[in-house]
């Protein structure tokens, strides 16, 4: 008796959730020209041509396409000050911009945070409002050394400190003594510390003689923040992380001068990162004067000989990490004829990572694996977040953001998806265009509008 033959049915090749095709693709390393295969918003494929079953494509012709931007210093200011930004404005400006995630700072939200139940309070409110992943930061003050440790069990990014005031009331300057303990206590949790390197003894010193002399316009302000006042607080930062072991991260580095002593101290072998903003990149003092309270912030921005230094800085690497330190307010605390009064921030997570793009558009062979590191490996890297986020290769999230070269345009307040629309960068032109911004293979952005989304931010925390 014959044998039936058994009939065995191949199965089906797996099918793609989407393919992003005919891009220019942009890692740390170079451009190239690949396609990108997306399954349950991981990349699982990354090569030359996909042609395989795919439920989606995203025709990225003509266009590079670029890692999704964690922007590591932003504060949308909930709870407590939803009025003055909030999670789910703030983020879909970041989304507008190419963001993908952010670490929100733990103040001027209020209660800052500073014990993990104000972090999970203020994570709960992320995870039903943000459209980007995102982490949160914990605070380091004086009074709250003993609730480190909850902080980092609550899934703490870091801690952030101020040296000099903060201008909230709730979240109180830490003096040498104080950092010194937070940085050891930090240091055995395996916690990395962030910075506000200001002295503030300095700051008051400098204020107070442009106050004697009767003076209170953009000028005054700009003379009453030296670089001294950095340099003496990054220099106070860096003996105590050397002398501790914390991993530190020097936000906002506003001069050349200041990097230089980070990059000293790195090759002591200090951990030490330094961050600076698109702001210090794109701005000079005469554009402080000019466009008035929008571009008050501190550090101060500097001189344009010192801008252009930070930019041979980036292109030599001597600068790790980029961050908007986005800082809105409402319109009635950007108004006031005393420039001291005014408060002190830049709102600029929508449109200041795509002017540093414009700014570098005539070199991004170059320049753009250069912002690649520095707009989301490296932040990655140095936040732990690696096994996941910052770069367009196999096993990571899919996020990535798709930048076109376009007509040139002028930036319009209309434009702006932040709550207020107040920016320093209303009226400046660009030829550079973000088109889509995608989280966990998933559109957050496309062509100028925010679209409906399956999932809401994910929470992240740092692996250990």
């Amino acid at each position: 008796m014959a044998k039936k033959k058994q009939s065995i049915t191949p199965p089906e090749p797996e099918r793609l959730d989407l393919v992003v095709r005919g891009g220019q693709v942009v890692t740390p390393d170079g451009i190239l020209r690949a396609d990108l295969g997306i399954i349950d918003g991981r990349i699982v494929l990354r090569e030359s041509e996909i042609n395989d079953h795919t439920v989606a494509i995203l025709d990225a012709t003509g266009s590079y396409v670029f890692p999704g931007i964690i922007d590591a210093h932003v504060h949308f200011n909930e709870p407590g000050r939803a009025e003055w930004e909030g999670l789910a404005t703030g983020s879909a400006a970041l989304a507008a911009g190419g963001g993908t995630c952010f670490f929100d700072m733990p103040l001027n939200s209020e209660p800052p945070v500073l014990d993990a139940a104000g972090l999970r309070a203020k994570r709960e409110i992320a995870e039903k409002q943000a459209c980007t992943d995102f982490a949160l930061w914990g605070g380091l003050v004086p009074g709250n050394l003993d609730k480190l440790a909850g902080l980092r069990d609550a899934g703490a990014i870091g801690l952030k400190a101020f040296m000099c005031d903060s201008g909230i009331a709730s979240f109180p300057r830490v003096d040498a003594a104080s950092l010194r303990e937070g940085m050891k206590r930090a240091a055995k949790l395996g916690m990395l510390v962030a910075v506000h390197a200001e002295d503030d003894a300095l700051a008051v010193k400098f204020t107070a003689a442009q106050r004697a002399k009767g003076r209170s316009d953009a000028r005054a302000y700009l003379a009453s923040r030296p670089v001294a006042v950095e340099l003496e607080g990054i220099r106070v930062a860096l003996d105590l992380a050397g002398e501790t072991g914390c991993a530190l991260h020097i936000v906002h580095v506003s001069s050349p001068e200041g990097i230089a002593l980070i990059t000293e101290a790195r090759a002591q072998r200090v951990d030490v990162t330094a961050e600076t903003c698109p702001h210090y990149l794109l701005l000079n003092e005469k554009d402080v004067v000019k466009i008035g309270a929008p571009a008050k912030c501190s550090p101060v921005i500097r001189d344009e000989k010192r801008r252009l230094a930070l930019w041979d800085d980036f292109r030599a690497g001597r600068i790790q990490t980029i961050g908007s330190d986005h800082s809105p307010a409402p319109p009635e605390m950007k108004t006031s004829e005393d420039f001291f009064a005014i408060w002190g921030g830049i709102t600029g997570v929508q449109h200041g990572f795509e002017l540093l793009f414009n700014e570098c558009e005539a070199t991004w062979e170059k320049d753009l694996p250069r912002l690649a590191a520095v707009l989301a490996r490296n932040v990655a890297r140095r936040f732990r977040l690696d096994e996941r986020k910052g770069q367009l290769a196999v096993g990571r999230d899919a996020d990535f953001c798709l930048l076109k070269r376009d007509d040139q345009r002028t930036i319009k307040a209309d434009d702006l998806w932040t709550r207020h629309r107040i920016s320093a960068y209303v009226g400046r032109k660009s030829r550079v265009r973000v088109t889509h911004t995608y989280v966990r293979g998933c559109a957050v952005w496309a062509d100028g509008w925010l679209t409906n989304r399956p999932q809401s931010g994910q929470f992240l925390k740092p692996h250990r």
